[in-house]
């Protein structure tokens, strides 16, 4: 369907859109534009400026604890993260309404190929990295999803040869029923269960990536991880894997450098195999990062040539709170890896470094498990700051692990006490890293706030 098709249709109905954040802001304001009723629904009781704005414009605000109440309007726009199945969504379905997304409906109206990322880690360096090959190469490239820019709004602006580059959450794609031309899994674990059923129904909608494709599309798989490439079997297109262990039908894999020192990665496809990137040039810190590189590489292949992804590689230094060098302070690095909100995330955050660092971590549970962390803390770190809600959990995964020989672990209250304690504690060629192996809703708003605060109180060192 047509973007404009689309807008016209909604112009005789009612729409609801629940969730007033970053997401859902600039739909709110394209339905108003077009005159379609727009019902806002938020939790919060009050919105400001914004909400203001919202009212002088026609919109209908629906706040506070009864915000799902009564929801009988034609089209219902979830927020991400929020499960299609609430009873309050359901009644709405029931009496007749339709309950969408504003991700849903770019797929329905995008006029342009779309590759998309998802996995449990890796999932925005990666997206990173694939849109920024494919503006080196020369593309006009929209990138969406769970970082850049809501896109739906931007539609008309869109050229067929142009290319949208998305990351996807789970929470996202839960109802998908379309999918990219191009769909990446960068690995799969146990990850937010405090929202999902189980961790089948969180593969389940990982897997509803490349479901839909037909068989012109493009799934690219990690060989080293037995979910994802377990998905192989069921993808209606072309399969190419990515692995570090082994050798590859299709894609990428490691193999001996040119000419012949350390590690590369080379691309297998059908014209052979190719030598593509030195991992001596990789900024990056981390073999998980070598990862991230070898599925884009995987993803891009035909439409970015070998000396625009080397030069890339050079050059690159990472995307915001994914071990990103805050600074150094005499002899010791400060690293914010804000985004490691899983213990599988911390884990390649630790498995980055060469020597034992000093690890802070801590923040809310999601229902999972930490009992693989434990044995990687204590090879892994020197001293190890707890505060938060899961500090508990992460001490006795340390401490009730085979390897635990006494590492030294404090508990603090805020991360003022973390940096402080770290600073006096650190001694010069050490690491000090934030990864916090879970989520930040305890006391922050999203894992970039706490990523900042760290960077702040870190940067108020003297």
């Amino acid at each position: 369907m047509q973007f404009e098709d689309y807008l016209d249709s909604l112009k005789n109905k009612t729409v609801a859109v629940i969730g007033i954040g970053v997401s859902n802001r600039p739909l709110i304001e394209l339905l108003l534009s077009r005159g379609v009723s727009v019902t806002a629904c938020d939790k919060k009781t009050e919105l400001g400026h914004f909400g203001e704005e919202l009212k002088a414009k026609g919109c209908r605000l629906q706040l506070g604890p009864g915000y799902l109440k009564n929801l009988n309007q034609d089209v219902i726009f979830r927020t991400p993260g929020m499960r299609p199945d609430l009873p309050e969504l359901a009644a709405a379905v029931e009496r007749g309404g339709t309950l969408t997304s504003e991700m849903e409906v770019f797929f329905e109206v995008c006029p342009c190929p779309i590759i998309a990322v998802t996995g449990s880690d890796g999932k925005t360096t990666t997206t990173t990295i694939i849109a920024e090959l494919l503006r080196a190469a020369g593309c006009t490239v929209h990138l969406g999803g769970n970082i850049g820019r809501p896109l739906l709004a931007d539609t008309p602006s869109m050229k067929p040869t142009d290319l949208a580059v998305l990351e996807l959450s789970s929470f996202q794609l839960l109802t998908m029923t379309r999918s990219p031309q191009i769909a990446v899994i960068t690995n799969l674990a146990p990850n937010h269960l405090d929202v999902h059923r189980d961790y089948a129904e969180y593969i389940a909608a990982k897997e509803n990536i490349f479901t839909h494709q037909d068989s012109d599309g493009i799934v690219v798989l990690n060989a080293d991880n037995e979910v994802t490439c377990s998905f192989a079997e069921r993808a209606r297109g072309s399969v190419r894997l990515f692995s570090r262990r082994g050798a590859v039908e299709r894609g990428t894999c490691l193999g001996p450098d040119y000419p012949g020192k350390g590690q590369a990665i080379w691309l297998v496809n059908e014209q052979g195999h190719r030598f593509v990137l030195s991992l001596a040039d990789i900024k990056l810190p981390g073999i998980h990062n070598v990862e991230n590189y070898m599925a884009a590489i995987a993803a891009v292949d035909g439409l970015v040539p070998n000396e625009v992804i080397c030069a890339f590689a050079r050059n690159f230094g990472g995307v915001e709170h994914r071990i990103e060098l805050v600074r150094e302070l005499d002899g010791v690095r400060y690293y914010n890896d804000s985004i490691a909100s899983s213990p599988s995330r911390t884990i390649a955050g630790l498995n980055s470094f060469p020597g034992k660092v000093i690890l802070i971590a801590g923040g809310k549970d999601k229902g999972i498990s930490y009992d693989s962390l434990g044995p990687v803390i204590n090879d892994h770190v020197k001293l190890l700051i707890l505060c938060g809600a899961t500090a508990g959990v992460i001490r006795a995964s340390v401490e009730g692990a085979e390897n635990y020989a006494g590492l030294e672990i404090v508990d603090v209250d805020d991360y003022y006490q973390a940096v402080n304690l770290a600073r006096n504690r650190a001694e010069r060629g050490d690491v000090v890293i934030l990864s916090p192996a879970s989520t930040s809703f305890d006391r922050f708003a999203n894992f970039m706030e706490r990523g900042k605060v760290f960077k702040e109180i870190v940067h108020q060192l003297s």
